[in-house]
């Protein structure tokens, strides 16, 4: 039996539920309903069939079998992407595998430094099995309490800890992989050197599960810093914010573990919005940094380097004013609200999002030419921008002006976008920095990457998934 232009055929759909149990193989739509839906509202899609499989054996057969029957498969982790890589479309074709139930940590290796952990395992999960170890696992993420590490190395994910750390591909030094002809790939292993042919790992990641499953992952662990320090500061431009970054990054080099941009208005969202939320400062100033200063040495190696940021800049007329965190309870206060940042512009109504990158020294110009930009889209939008400035990589959200129909505004999107990503081109940037491009995004790559690199990409699409069978649609 094969898959039809009119769904799945019921026997074929009992042959993929026998191979994981009638428990693990969801059918009614409540059950199946969590799995169609993302946050964004953006993309609902429609399955027959929810596989959970429990081995990386069961996912094997489950490809193997959807290569010989043509049958389209959508692997899902934690389902908090922001570009609907992870749903299904709307045929019901299309059979979502969650990989929620391989979710063991299998080794700790403090001496190498290494976790290896399977792709169902949630990012917090880790970040906790890590510092019970006494080690850091730094992917830090606002959704870190959802999202799974298959999913984070299948977007190649970000987070704040980048700017010290890297994103997901440099955290990564093996995987396993299961692949479309259900071949097991193992290269599990905990190497920083090996130069024996293509880096072969770093073609899943980021591939968003169209050329395999990521079932498996050996990522690195670090010590974990002996003093951390977080500060919050009150700016009068990004401007000021870039040369306060110089002054961080010469004083503090590598333990300067984070840096974030913060415009007043998702703060204010925030404040309003998000309950507990209270401005860190009295005054209110335009423009806000999130500073941490991370030490190896010591607590108080840590504090002065902080201290001797915030002087700096305070002396220099970079910083109108700043506040150190003085107990770990204000630490997280001031982190919480950088990430509810998103959550506090919900209630404002229809929002365009975009996520790109520009070189750091280009953020001033970018915000202060897309601002121009967006006004000449919509009149009166308001700019919803935050992100880390330490790496780039910019949350650009444009949300609808007070009172404007959201669907309307809505309709606005794909010329926002335009409008935004045009600057973002022009400075040398990327409007895709650490979401992935899913369905979101495809049209855009497609139109703007060079003709080369869309070609190879195809050529490894039809190399690794012949019968096209892995999330289709998405990224080519």
């Amino acid at each position: 039996m094969e898959a039809s232009g009119q769904g799945i055929d019921a026997a074929l759909l009992d042959r993929f539920a026998e191979i994981v149990g009638q428990a693990h193989a969801l059918r009614s739509e409540a059950d199946i309903a969590p799995y169609v839906s993302e946050r964004r509202g953006l993309y609902p899609g429609r399955t027959p069939l929810v596989l959970r499989p429990g081995s990386v054996d069961e996912i094997s057969r489950i490809l193997r079998l959807a290569t010989e029957t043509g049958t389209p498969i959508v692997p899902q982790g934690g389902n908090t992407g922001l570009v609907g890589g992870q749903m299904p479309d709307h045929s019901g074709r299309e059979i979502v595998l969650s990989l929620s139930r391989l979710n063991r940590i299998r080794e700790i290796d403090v001496q190498s430094n290494t976790v290896t952990a399977e792709a169902g395992v949630v990012l917090q999960t880790l970040r906790d099995a890590a510092d019970a170890a006494d080690r850091l696992f730094p992917l830090s993420l606002g959704s870190q309490g959802s999202c799974q590490i298959g999913g984070n190395l299948s977007s190649n994910a970000g987070g704040t800890g980048v700017l010290a750390y890297g994103n997901a591909r440099e955290l990564c030094l093996g995987v396993e992989v299961v692949l479309s002809t259900g071949e097991v790939f193992d290269d599990l292993r905990k190497l920083k050197k090996d130069n024996t042919g293509y880096d072969l790992k770093n073609l899943f990641i980021g591939a968003e599960g169209t050329l395999g499953i990521i079932t498996a992952a050996v990522l690195k662990l670090y010590p974990k810093p002996k003093g951390r320090e977080v500060a919050w500061v009150g700016l009068e431009s990004p401007e000021a914010a870039l040369a306060l970054f110089g002054k961080a990054t010469d004083r503090a080099g590598s333990g300067l573990t984070a840096f974030e941009l913060i415009a007043d208005r998702p703060l204010e969202f925030a404040v309003r919005h998000i309950s507990g939320t209270v401005r860190p400062l009295a005054g209110e100033w335009p423009w806000h940094v999130l500073m941490e200063v991370s030490s190896g040495r010591s607590a108080e190696d840590a504090r002065q380097l902080v201290e001797d940021i915030l002087t700096a800049g305070l002396e220099e007329g970079l910083a109108g004013d700043a506040v150190i965190a003085a107990s770990l309870a204000q630490s997280d206060a001031f982190w919480r609200i950088r990430e509810t940042l998103s959550d506090g512009q919900r209630p404002e109504g229809a929002s365009i999002k975009h996520d790109i990158s520009v070189p750091v020294a280009s953020i001033p110009e970018f915000i202060e030419r897309a601002v121009i930009a967006v006004e000449a889209v919509s009149p009166g939008a308001r700019v919803v921008c935050f992100g880390h400035m330490g790496d780039g990589n910019l949350h650009y959200n444009i949300s609808q002006p007070v009172g404007a129909d959201g669907a309307a505004f809505l309709g606005l999107y794909r010329t926002m976008n335009k409008a935004v990503h045009d600057i973002v081109h022009d400075l040398g940037g990327s409007f895709s920095a650490e979401h992935g491009i899913g369905r979101l995004k495809r049209d855009e790559l497609l139109a703007t990457a060079p003709t080369v690199a869309i070609d190879l990409m195809r050529r490894i699409k039809a190399a690794f998934d012949p019968a096209g069978i892995m999330n289709p649609g998405k990224v080519i």
